[in-house]
Order: structure tokens, then sequence, then C-alpha cells
């Protein structure tokens, strides 16, 4: 069965990453935690029994940690959050992937073994989700192209993790949900984090 772990990065750019962050924070401190959560998910992704292929925002990073032949790299496609982890699904599952799981570089608390757990959760399930504390979600795996989880959604918003359950609800499929995990977009949840 193959499997497929897709994984979308930011590149990390001064100014241009966690701006929630450097609103409080300052750009370079953001910038350093932004770092700081790409190496803690690349680390989740290596332990993770799956292909697994890096989406970056801006350009693909010859240069970087995220080096062959654990990391096969690729650029999100044009449009919104949405169009973009449509058509990496699509991708994905157009070169053959029985289970592809997507998941950004958010959060810190996201391990290898939460990684393998929420594979294996598809051999009974339609879908996985991993829902994050802000309402939205770390983790969407599905077995079955989709398009329709990510069209005409209000993104970042509250609302995104439950309106995704009830679309998946809606068509009469089962879904694993995952423990709650915290994003961090904030200088709170940053604190947050680091104090566990």
């Amino acid at each position: 069965m193959r499997r497929i772990l897709l994984i979308f990065i930011r590149n990390p750019i001064l100014g241009q990453v966690k701006t929630r962050l450097a609103g409080t924070l300052g750009a370079a401190k953001a910038l350093r935690i932004y770092h700081f959560l790409l190496e803690k998910t690349r680390q989740a992704a290596l332990d993770c029994r799956a292909e697994r292929q890096v989406y970056y925002s801006d350009f693909e990073d010859a240069t970087d940690t995220w080096t062959s032949p654990d990391f096969i790299k690729k650029l999100q496609s044009p449009g919104d959050l949405g169009d973009r982890m449509a058509a990496a699904f699509e991708e994905a599952f157009s070169s053959g992937a029985h289970q592809v799981i997507i998941i950004g570089s958010d959060c810190p608390e996201l391990d290898g073994d939460l990684l393998n757990q929420a594979f294996d959760a598809m051999e009974q399930a339609d879908y996985v989700l991993g829902p994050a504390s802000d309402g939205g979600y770390y983790l969407l795996g599905m077995k079955e192209r989709n398009a329709g989880l990510f069209q005409d959604m209000i993104w970042s918003t509250n609302q995104v993790g439950a309106e995704t359950l009830r679309r998946i609800a809606a068509k009469g499929q089962s879904v694993h949900v995952l423990r709650e995990l915290t994003d961090v977009d904030t200088e709170e949840d940053w604190k947050g984090f680091t104090l566990t």
C-alpha cells in the first residue's frame, strides 16, 4: 500500500513567515521560531513510514535540510490554501497513492508516532483529521480524492475543522479524529508550548 505524506511549508524568509508572531515578537524572532518549527516537522516526517513530499510556498530550496532521498521537493500550486491542497492531493492520488496525509509546519507537538497512527487509522476509516485548538486542523488524510473538502472554504477561521467534518459526514463517510494539538501562530501559542 502506497502512502504519501504531503508537507506544506513556507520558505523561511525574514518578514514573510509567522506574521502574527512577528507582530508582537519582531520579525527576526518569528523567523527563528519558524526555523525551529520546520525542524520539528522535518524530524516528525522522518519518523513516518511513508513517502515524503515537501511543498514550498515560493521556490524549491536545493540547499536546505529537506534533502533527497528522504524528501521529494515540489512547489505549491497557485491559488488559495484550498486550491493548493487540492492540487497536491490530486497529484499524489494520480501517481498511485492509496493513502495521502497533509500537514503544515506549525505544530511542534506532532511527531512520527502520531503520523503513523494517522495512516494506520485509514485502514478502517475513510478519513483522518487532527483537530487544532484554534478550530482548524493540523492534519488531514484520505484514501480517495475529495476536492469538495477544499472548495468554498473560509480558511483561517475557527470553523474549518467543524466544516470539514460536516462535509465528510454529508457524504456518509467515516473519519477517525486524532487528539487535539496546538498550532503555533501567536505569542500566546508559543509561550504555551515552551511552558509544557
